[in-house]
């Protein structure tokens, strides 16, 4: 048992962690905002990672019933803790890309 397998698994594929990224610092997002910022994601795609993080405890949705509907997304106190250790894999990232291409 790998203490990092369930974050992989959360994280894992193409565009969590950038869906993520456009979340944080944002107070919230709505679903169109998401996909202009993730170019070249589908609909089917983003509502499938959203489901799978808002199921996580990581992104909280909110439905205000007006007409037309309005839905936002933002990361929960779970999720900016998740973004928090993300920066910290980041700057190890940055320093080391930098670091192996000055070689």
């Amino acid at each position: 048992d790998c203490p990092l397998e369930y974050a992989t698994n959360i994280l894992g594929g193409k565009w969590k962690i950038r869906l993520l990224w456009a979340l944080y610092g944002a107070e919230y997002v709505r679903f169109n905002e998401l996909k202009r910022q993730l170019d070249g994601i589908t609909d089917m795609m983003l509502s499938k990672i959203l489901k799978e993080l808002i199921k996580e405890d990581i992104v909280k949705r909110v439905q205000y019933n007006e007409i037309p509907p309005r839905v936002e997304y933002s990361l929960t106190p779970n999720g900016l803790n998740l973004v928090n250790a993300l920066n910290e894999v980041r700057k190890w990232s940055k320093e080391t890309h930098k670091t192996n291409n000055s070689k």
